[in-house]
């Protein structure tokens, strides 16, 4: 694609916030190329869950529809990586890994986080089947089954919570996370949250299916499914190239946007994982949303400004 042609905004990521942002951005008439190379953090996951309308929808199936719904208002999409971004003239320019570039007026990041997962083997392998993190993403579907949660920091007593209130069959284990103090063993135990010491030393998987938890003295202890607190790292390279500052946060690193998306880099706006670890996929579609109605409104003070200009210089 020729550096020269400008787009109104180019759009980094291609999951539900840079889609639905892609959407709103067509219907206002603004050209808009979202930068995908396809490959979203909810693959492995059976179906996207609290999202009204599309409950359980495969998370492929529902970004193949997001693609058709942009391309059908006349948004580009674009399957690559962008690897490089700089400032240019009061616009931005976009490196792709295919070796072309794009060049915007505005720039959307939306794409989204790496989960950092725990170092213990079969852990990668069955994640976002039955190696969770989220009670509201997977929860419905391990209810009543043997739960197992690894223990990483304050955080993972809080998961330990929300899963107990999904099934009586509970077992933490602490692992090597440092003691959570008294109030939060007692909370446990009332609960009936079973505890077991020691080292985890892997996972047991049959058939593609986990079976227990092994530790360093050989124990098994079976579970259905595994509670894990993974560090979110925004996928943020691009932010960082136009000379943006990540801000640090209990679970991760983030792009700090204030309202509707913005940044601190003027023209710049960020949706999604990319700005809210915590996103699931109905609200990271509204905060692209949002960020298109924000992007769509500064694009249009700048232009009628322009055309003020033009008017009076005549």
């Amino acid at each position: 694609m020729s550096p020269e042609l400008t787009h109104d905004v180019v759009v980094v990521g291609g999951g539900a916030a840079g889609l639905s942002a892609a959407v709103a951005l067509a219907r206002s008439l603004r050209s808009v190329v979202v930068v995908d190379v396809g490959e979203p953090r909810n693959a492995p996951a059976g179906g996207a869950h609290n999202l009204l309308g599309r409950e359980g929808i495969p998370p492929l199936e529902l970004l193949a529809a997001g693609r058709r719904e942009a391309e059908q208002y006349g948004a580009e999409i674009v399957r690559d990586r962008a690897v490089t971004a700089r400032a240019d003239g009061g616009g931005f320019t976009v490196g792709l890994a295919g070796g072309g570039t794009l060049r915007s007026r505005r720039l959307l990041l939306a794409s989204g986080l790496v989960d950092e997962l725990p170092d213990v083997p079969g852990v990668r392998e069955l994640w976002g089947r039955s190696v969770l993190h989220c009670p509201y993403c997977h929860g419905w579907e391990v209810r009543g089954r043997r739960i197992g949660v690894l223990g990483a920091g304050p955080m993972s007593i809080h998961q330990t919570l929300l899963f107990r209130q999904l099934s009586e069959d509970v077992t933490f284990f602490p692992d090597r996370m440092p003691d959570p103090g008294a109030e939060a063993w007692e909370q446990l135990s009332a609960l009936g949250v079973r505890v077991v010491e020691g080292s985890v030393q892997r996972l047991r998987i049959v058939a593609d299916a986990l079976r227990a938890v092994v530790l360093a003295d050989g124990r098994e202890i079976p579970v259905d499914a595994l509670v894990v607190a993974p560090r979110f790292a925004a996928r943020a390279d691009l932010y960082e190239q136009l000379g943006g500052t990540l801000t640090d946060h209990p679970a991760g690193a983030l792009i700090a946007t204030g309202p509707m998306g913005s940044t601190e880099i003027p023209g710049v706006w960020a949706a999604g994982n990319a700005g809210d670890l915590s996103a699931m996929v109905s609200s990271a579609a509204g905060a692209g949303v949002g960020a298109a109605a924000a992007i769509n409104a500064d694009l249009v003070a700048e232009d009628a400004a322009a055309a003020v200009r033009a008017r009076t210089s005549v």
